[in-house]
């Protein structure tokens, strides 16, 4: 049959990624609890595309993620990328699963269970330099206003913030690490279920320990600093304030010199 896509372009320009999008796929996902989860992923996949050929066989992406059915972790990513590159005949190829992790985490007094979905993106790339894999997740927490509790007597406004980070990593480590360095550098963490009694607690907790979005930004950024296997990382905190009509945020970016962070977290060489 006719092979369309390999006709030559009207206008002959370099595509520097063509593919899918949001292709639904049942997913395993690492647990440090229970071993694996299943979940459910969105998944991008592309490739580069020379100025020669016109399109790029979509069909031979679901092929690839058909024939794959793996964990997910940096060699079954690779192997994926892998078999992209050549059922494509691509010089790169790329892939992204945006996923929700569940945790089945324990209210602070009445001891109840319940599971909180965190949102979470892979990212793979392969080239002729070989693999880079960047994971994001999105980690809300409770913020208490410092300067509301400085000058109230009784109170002060709090409000649910969202904690994003990206990094690059060096070797393996588990999702629940980051989710805790985002839920420790806040006023508190947030539960599905709450009793009276928790409600106390993260309540009190909460107006224990005040942070301005600034303040959880370098808490999460000194300890990704502070995390062997991080090589990069980008982290930004958005607060939905209760009592303004726009939002508040922050963000630090570093790549981590493993000798130069020993000596000092606040910045890069």
């Amino acid at each position: 049959m006719e092979d369309v896509q390999n006709y030559s372009p009207a206008v002959p320009l370099n595509i520097d990624r063509a593919g899918i999008r949001e292709l639904k796929l049942p997913l395993l996902v690492r647990d440090r609890s229970d071993g694996t989860q299943r979940t459910v992923a969105l998944v991008d996949l592309g490739v580069d595309l020379p100025s020669a050929f016109k399109g790029a066989h979509m069909s031979r992406f679901v092929e690839a993620l058909n024939a794959w059915d793996d964990e997910i972790n940096y060699q079954s990513v690779r192997r994926l990328l892998e078999n992209i590159k050549n059922r494509l005949g691509a010089q790169r190829a790329y892939a992204r699963f945006c996923f929700p992790y569940f945790i089945r985490k324990t209210a602070p007094a009445s001891c109840s269970k319940s599971s909180v979905p965190y949102e979470c993106r892979l990212t793979g790339e392969l080239d002729e330099n070989g693999q880079s894999f960047l994971l994001e997740m999105d980690v809300p927490v409770m913020t208490v206003c410092p300067c509301s509790r400085a000058i109230s007597r009784d109170s002060a406004h709090s409000q649910r913030a969202i904690v994003r980070m990206n990094v690059r990593m060096a070797g393996f480590s588990w999702l629940e690490e980051f989710i805790e360095m985002a839920e420790e550098s806040g006023s508190s963490a947030v539960y599905t279920l709450l009793k009276r009694e928790d409600e106390k607690f993260v309540t009190e907790h909460a107006f224990a320990h005040p942070a301005f979005v600034e303040d959880v930004v370098r808490n999460v950024a000194q300890r990704l600093f502070a995390h062997e296997h991080v090589e990069w990382f980008s982290v930004e905190v958005e607060s939905m304030e209760s009592i303004h009509s726009h939002n508040a945020f922050a963000r630090i970016e570093r790549s981590v010199n493993r000798a130069a962070a020993g000596q000092q977290h606040g910045e890069s060489p």
